[in-house]
């Protein structure tokens, strides 16, 4: 079977990578239904959160079961597949990797156990005290050889989680879970299940969604509400900050283990959730359109036609078009069929253009001078070629305007995006980019009106991609970043020693770490 790359259908821009998806999460608990295809179905409704691979755990009270492939919840699943997936509990995962390559080992959930029982873990966000986590399983197990995931090549923060969540014999998973959730430093949404029990706990800070739904025979929690209301299920409310849920037959019941200090990420609002999301009250798509009408105040132009990039741009583009007055058209046919392909273009098809994505409608936008609405703007290459196709395609002017901020610093909390030596925003000031990109003018939202936008205090969101702040600090000696477990030997060393490195590497530099937070 083909394996992934990990490569999404917008690389096929050369040189592009756009800021990639946090995970989604599932999980189910209903006796008597086919708890396996709630998932699936739940997955589906999630699938933009992720697409390098999809799995599904199931317990029917005596044993676990995983299922899990790369590619999207649609290329992995089947009818066979699906009915093979039994029991009353089952936990999901749609990923997109921010610790640990894009590799099958790497897919969820993850697998850890005792002699007594079995547990499955998945995981949306992304830790930031890995190399912390990691000694502490080299403590635990001492001189011993390390089974499971670990042992079987898996280098994901979430294999960490599950394998110290199961180290002990003489704990459950529930005792295990109060311990060790209070030591864990980053964005953690979590579903976990044993043989007969749902677990789902939430970091802190709250920085990924995660939202609690109820069946008629059971609970469902998910990444987003959006997943519960697909299969059926009522939204009863967030799992909140610092909180571990727990439901099995004797019912759902609530713990708190840390003390809730709300960061909710921003960028949910901007691109990451689905627009019929609802996250701390707000619609995600009447945020977005928010968004747009701030634009048209904040950088109004004269233009004859409002389009939007599909599809996150769109209800931005909506919001201008109210607020300025301008109509709102499509200037954009995009392929909806295109999710992921396997089948890399040539170089000859790469310098023809080849657009696989986008395509623009030319009767509507030849002579017309175009705002262009987007949400954010990463290395600018998407745009650049966006442009290019509308001035090809006989636009008069193309003024862009961006419903984010400037990106200029990465993120270690759930989203891959470009480190910053590649974010064009980290050395161009907004003229330097406009001029970049081709546009005849570009306006960037500014934070206060984005946030203002999400209904929610500015003190209880994070928006370090725009600004730098850090509202979990990160560890001093720099070990963060996408490959941190793959460049660490196999016992780790603590404290600040920057001395041992793999060929003349730092251990831990990788994709967004320490060189991503000091050089530009």
């Amino acid at each position: 079977m083909a394996r992934g790359d990990g490569r999404l259908n917008h690389d096929l821009i050369p040189g592009e990578k756009g800021p990639q998806d946090a995970c989604g999460v599932f999980g189910v608990w209903a006796p008597g239904e086919d708890v396996a295809k709630l998932t699936y179905f739940g997955l589906y409704a999630l699938q933009h959160r992720g697409q390098e691979s999809a799995g599904i755990a199931t317990g029917d009270g005596e044993k676990i079961l995983v299922y899990k492939d790369m590619g999207l919840v649609s290329q992995v699943f089947d009818e066979t597949a699906l009915s093979s997936l039994r029991g009353h509990i089952a936990i999901g995962h749609t990923r997109y990797s921010t610790t640990g390559g894009s590799t099958w080992e790497n897919a969820q959930p993850t697998l850890g156990g005792t002699g007594h029982s079995t547990l499955a873990l998945a995981h949306n966000g992304n830790l930031i005290n890995t190399v912390e986590l990691k000694a502490l399983v080299d403590e635990h197990f001492g001189g011993t050889r390390i089974t499971g995931e670990l042992a079987r090549g898996n280098t994901s923060d979430t294999a960490l989680v599950t394998t110290l969540l199961a180290a002990d014999e003489d704990r459950t998973p529930e005792q295990a879970a109060l311990e060790l959730l209070p030591k864990l430093k980053g964005a953690f949404s979590f579903v976990f299940m044993d043989e007969t029990t749902l677990y789902a706990a939430r970091d802190p800070w709250g920085v990924r969604p995660l939202a609690l739904g109820r069946l008629e025979r059971g609970w469902v929690v998910a990444s987003e509400t959006a997943a519960l209301q697909t299969i059926g299920a009522a939204v009863i409310r967030e799992v909140e900050p610092g909180e571990l849920i727990v439901i099995d037959e004797d019912g759902l019941r609530s713990h708190k283990f840390a003390e809730p200090q709300p960061k909710g990420c921003v960028f949910e609002y901007v691109y990451l959730a689905r627009p019929d999301a609802v996250i701390r009250g707000r619609v995600v798509h009447e945020a977005r359109v928010e968004m747009g009408r701030v634009l048209a105040r904040e950088h109004p132009v004269d233009a004859d036609l409002v389009i939007g990039v599909p599809e996150s741009g769109v209800p931005a583009a909506v919001g201008y078009s109210q607020e300025s007055g301008i109509p709102f058209g499509q200037g954009f046919v995009k392929n909806a069929y295109v999710g992921r392909t396997f089948i890399q273009p040539s170089q000859t098809l790469r310098q023809l253009g080849i657009r696989l994505k986008l395509n623009p409608l030319e009767h509507t936008i030849r002579g017309k001078r175009l705002v262009v609405v987007d949400d954010s703007i990463v290395r600018g290459n998407t745009q650049r070629a966006q442009i290019r196709m509308l001035r090809e395609s006989g636009a008069a002017e193309v003024h862009v305007r961006i419903s984010s901020p400037p990106v200029q610093w990465p993120c270690f909390y759930g989203i891959d995006f470009a480190t910053r030596a590649e974010l064009i925003a980290t050395g161009l000031g907004v003229e330097e980019i406009r001029a970049s990109i081709g546009a005849d003018s570009l306006g960037y939202i500014s934070e206060e009106g984005m946030i203002g936008a999400t209904n929610q205090p500015a003190d209880e969101l994070c928006s370090a991609c725009f600004t730098g702040k850090y509202p979990i600090e990160l560890p001093e000696d720099g070990r963060i970043g996408k490959h941190v477990l793959e460049t660490l030997p196999l016992t780790v060393r603590t404290g600040h020693d920057r001395s041992v490195d793999v060929d003349g590497v730092t251990l831990g530099i990788g994709l967004g770490g320490e060189n991503a937070l000091q050089h530009p």
